[in-house]
């Protein structure tokens, strides 16, 4: 009969027997650590790839007193935004030696009380946390394990957030500085505080010289409420500031089905740059969340708090740009 099993995994000792070299020089090599010559770490990382050696992280972990394991919680997967902020996250995470184990709240405190419950009892080793809202929802659970928040203000944690009041004004002064005098405003939901400072932001721009023709609120999605309807038909902004991309391409494509054009009878400018923003006609201008550098300050302060840095919480406070492309017209021309 034929040995059908699966072949042994090449192991340390394989690797260094092969390479020629001590067992510490091939753990020194692999884990990038230790005194080891740069052209012998070469020869052992080119051995190591020809018998398919890899390095055993869960293993690693384990001998450390940790799982080698992360938890990502976010509150809708179905939000372009948190799709690629899930991406960028884990590629960070591999970087760092970490596999994740990712859950979606669908936008529900009792779901997201129930994942940091699980999180908890999976005994992982750190926990990114996209809270639903400035809320802390853990009722202690994360007492004991580094946890980073992003993107809301809920005290005692590490946090990653922007600076949300400059990105509201560097949208508002774009448009005033494309002659835009009357604008509208929708919102994104109030009670987050990172969307109430981005509108602020806005508004302060407008403060005093110009018109907030209607400051309305929506939900994360394209379709829109009755009253955000109502204030675009009624066409007396010649401007619209959607504190959400998925708002922007909600009102973009209602006011192009009641057959106004844009930009040329209704200019608009979104926040966030999601994918689907370069795809709209015409393309979307919007404000940029810096998703990769969200994702590598996340990770590398966790790592860091794992690492038992015993310092004072952090908060990262990142900038954003604008993203131009077509969707403002400028009305000075």
């Amino acid at each position: 009969m034929n040995d059908t099993s699966r072949p042994k995994a090449a192991t340390l000792k394989d690797l260094a027997r092969e390479a020629g070299v001590s067992l510490t020089s091939a753990s020194y090599a692999i884990n990038g650590t230790g005194s080891v010559g740069p052209k012998t770490r070469a020869h052992i990382l080119d051995v190591a790839k020809r018998i398919g050696f890899r390095l055993n992280l869960n293993a690693r972990a384990m001998k450390a007193g940790r799982s080698g394991m992360l938890a990502l919680i976010i509150p809708d997967l179905g939000n372009p935004f948190f799709a690629a902020l899930v991406q960028a996250v884990f590629r960070e995470a591999r970087g760092a030696g970490y596999q994740i184990y990712m859950m979606n709240t669908e936008g529900s405190e009792a779901l997201e009380a129930e994942a940091l419950a699980t999180a908890a009892g999976l005994r992982v080793d750190g926990v990114v946390w996209f809270s639903i809202r400035d809320k802390d929802t853990s009722a202690g659970v994360l007492a004991n394990i580094p946890t980073v928040v992003l993107d809301r203000a809920i005290p005692g944690y590490d946090t990653v957030t922007i600076d949300y009041v400059a990105a509201g004004r560097m949208a508002g002064q774009y448009l005033w500085d494309h002659g835009h005098r009357r604008i509208g405003i929708i919102a994104g939901p109030l009670d987050i505080t990172a969307m109430r400072d981005r509108c602020a932001g806005v508004e302060s721009i407008f403060a005093g010289r110009g018109e907030i023709v209607f400051n309305l609120e929506n939900a994360f999605s394209t379709d829109l409420e009755p009253g955000v309807k109502a204030a675009l038909a009624a066409r007396r902004a010649t401007a619209i500031f959607a504190a959400a991309d998925l708002i922007a391409i909600g009102a973009m494509r209602h006011v192009q089905d009641q057959g106004m054009v844009v930009p040329r009878e209704l200019s608009i400018i979104g926040f966030d740059d999601i994918d689907l923003a370069g795809l709209t006609q015409p393309p979307l201008t919007t404000i940029e969340l810096p998703i990769e550098e969200i994702a590598r300050n996340a990770v590398s302060t966790l790592v860091a708090r794992i690492g038992g840095k015993d310092r004072d919480t952090v908060k990262t406070v990142l900038g954003t740009t604008v993203i131009r492309r077509a969707s403002v017209t400028d009305l000075r021309a």
